[in-house]
């Protein structure tokens, strides 16, 4: 055990020695952060308002969570495109046991709502176990596998209820999205809170240097004790068991299921992410860089919403985003990012 922590102890001082260009990536984006707010000040008068500014942290709330979730998976070395799917069959099954109505899409079941939370977060673990078992016991490649299961998970999303939008849900299973802590959505609670529980356990728990052990290198971390294949399972199991809970979030706060819940937001999970100095090649990058690319892109959607312009100008922004991380990312030496 020894070994392993001394593996994992020297893997984060040359992180933190060679890792200058990343702090550097977080940080310049709060100075981003602060431009786009007074863009947003000077755009429309609602912006710079208490309500607006909640608004955007919930409504940022569920692709917080997801960010978690891949970027655990992401500093282990791997990724997995299948969340967003997640996001969406998972509330969607649980949604459909809860309904009675069978002429809305309903199972006619009338499940206990509290059942199905419970059922909800165990398919966000099984999907979750089931791509580490592919990708770490059969050794497939990540791509394949998750892009695969997200269109499986797709499919059987719609298949549920053809493609039907399921409403009239119970208080407890939108409590996550409708309630307030404080007269602070409840949504963003639950965000902040896991931002601060796994952003301390990535930096100072045994199980989170390992995590940069193996994303660093994952055959030095196999020789010194560490078990790659179990903790690389883990993280998909926890990334699903996230991307449930965002699901569940997303669910309160829009008051029902849509059959294309969660369709695109990987997408806008990489481009926080990346930009936000998670690497794609594993190893390197926090979760607090993350979160300014969370708060980023949120902020930013926002302002152009405010300023009118389509949503379609809104989605290339966040590609020209992304793209202007990546060669920051090059010009600061972190290295070509490679899938």
């Amino acid at each position: 055990m020894s070994d392993v922590s001394g593996t994992a102890g020297r893997a984060g001082s040359v992180r933190r020695r060679g890792g200058l260009g990343f702090a550097l990536r977080e940080l310049a984006l709060i100075p981003a952060i602060v431009l786009t707010i007074i863009a947003g000040t000077l755009i429309s008068d609602a912006f710079l308002t208490t309500d607006n500014f909640l608004n955007i942290l919930q409504q940022s709330s569920e692709l917080a969570v997801l960010v978690i979730a891949e970027s655990i998976i992401l500093i282990g070395g791997k990724f997995d495109l299948s969340l967003e799917s997640v996001v969406g069959l998972a509330p969607m099954l649980a949604a459909w046991l809860i309904v009675k109505d069978t002429s809305i899409g309903g199972s006619g079941v009338g499940l206990n709502p509290l059942l199905a939370i419970v059922l909800l977060l165990a398919v966000g673990a099984v999907v979750g176990a089931v791509n580490g078992f592919l990708v770490v016991r059969l050794r497939l490649n990540a791509f394949i596998v998750t892009l695969a299961m997200l269109i499986l998970l797709r499919g059987v999303t719609l298949g549920i209820t053809n493609g039907k939008t399921l409403f009239e849900l119970p208080n407890a299973f939108l409590y996550l999205g409708t309630a307030k802590w404080l007269g602070v959505p409840v949504a963003i609670w639950i965000a902040g809170i896991l931002y601060l529980l796994f952003g301390l356990l990535l930096r100072y728990h045994r199980v989170g240097r390992a995590i940069y052990a193996i994303g660093g290198n994952p055959e030095a971390a196999r020789v010194a004790g560490i078990r790659v294949e179990r903790v690389i399972w883990g993280s998909y199991i926890v990334g699903g068991l996230l991307a449930a809970l965002a699901g569940l979030m997303l669910t309160g706060r829009i008051a029902s299921v849509v059959s294309s819940q969660g369709q695109n937001m990987i997408f806008y999970v990489f481009a926080a992410a990346v930009i936000g100095g998670i690497s794609l090649n594993g190893g390197r990058g926090r979760l607090l860089g993350a979160l300014t690319g969370v708060l980023l892109l949120g902020i930013l959607q926002n302002v152009l919403t405010l300023a009118q312009i389509p949503a379609f100008w809104i989605d290339a922004a966040y590609g020209a985003i992304i793209l202007m991380a990546l060669i920051l990312a090059r010009m600061s030496g972190g290295g070509p990012q490679e899938t």
